[in-house]
């Protein structure tokens, strides 16, 4: 099966309709006068479970037969996509089981739990989300549900992409941040079949840029156990999520993590809403490169919100 097509992505907005939030759009300006550009943010961070993941979680779980659904679903994840995975499976009355990292953030552990789903530990690699995940699989039968190196999810987090040109109008950039590449493919695809000459940028944090260095090797370079306060950003892409990059994602564009934690508490402070470190990214892209978006109408998709409010980057550690 190839990757997604621009008909998946219309079909899966249809399909998943009845079950999230049409986001807003979102503009400030304060933020274009320091960016010299127009920019238009898609506030995932309002979506149900907090993140734009509850989009090709619930296309996926609703794309199951009704066989496939009595056994359950299961993924690994730090934390938006188990929590969305865990919603979606809940909205179908089906279980669900979460492979989580033991570094996963506690609000995410506290989000996967409360929408009902089982929680599994890992140590924080690649390899052990995938051997945990198998062997749990092995063991009951679960559908696996990547959390981005499958074509149902990529097809479900386009949705937000969709939504964006319909809200906004013509762009000039559309521009997310990437971990797995769910959301980015996703988005590129969208803003291709829109417009061809649309420029479509990733945003990766410079201590976690393996999609940086996979496109320029022309080959998947593994993530290993990157340090970033990206935690959304942690895992390598997957042989779907890199076709499509290689094919429709135009440039990857990297930032250090104090450039992140400025931008976070920038969008904070001057826009009044809660975005995840994550969703910094692109933001913190916007900041460092102004030749690149000058005088442009850009697309920023601001995929998440879930933020532990006890461990803010830029709060001092308390004395005694």
């Amino acid at each position: 099966m190839g990757m997604p097509s621009i008909d998946d992505i219309r079909q899966a907005a249809e399909r998943i309709r009845p079950y999230v939030h049409r986001t807003p759009v979102i503009g400030s300006i304060t933020l274009n006068e320091r960016a010299g550009a127009n920019v238009f943010f898609k506030c995932e961070n309002f979506q149900k479970a907090g993140a734009f993941k509850t989009r090709g979680a619930t296309n996926a779980v609703w794309l199951l037969s009704d066989a496939e659904a009595r056994m359950g679903v299961i993924t690994h994840s730090s934390g938006n996509h188990g929590a969305a995975l865990a919603l979606a499976a809940r909205t179908r009355g089906i279980g669900a089981t979460v492979v989580m990292p033991n570094t996963a953030p506690e609000v995410k552990k506290r989000a996967v739990d409360g929408y009902g789903a089982r929680i599994v530990l890992c140590e924080p690699t690649q390899e052990a989300r995938e051997t945990t995940t198998q062997s749990i699989i092995d063991e009951t039968g679960a559908t696996l549900i990547h959390p981005y190196n499958d074509n149902r999810i990529i097809a479900g987090q386009g949705t937000a992409a969709l939504e964006l040109l319909l809200q906004a109008g013509e762009l000039d950039v559309v521009m997310a941040p990437i971990g797995g590449g769910g959301m980015m493919s996703g988005a590129s695809i969208v803003a291709k079949a829109h417009t061809p000459s649309i420029r479509t940028i990733a945003a990766e944090p410079l201590a976690a840029d393996d999609a940086h260095r996979s496109l320029k090797a022309g080959k998947i370079v593994q993530a290993g156990n990157p340090q970033t306060i990206a935690d959304g950003l942690l895992t390598s892409l997957g042989p779907k999520t890199f076709e499509v990059i290689q094919s429709y994602v135009d440039e990857i564009l990297t930032v250090e993590e104090g450039a992140i934690i400025e931008a976070m508490r920038y969008v904070w402070e001057r826009m009044k809403i809660i975005i995840e470190p994550s969703s910094a990214v692109p933001v913190a892209v916007l900041f460092k490169y102004p030749e690149v978006f000058k005088g442009r109408r850009v697309g920023i998709i601001l995929t998440g919100g879930n933020v532990d409010l006890d461990h803010l980057p830029w709060k001092a550690p308390v004395a005694g």
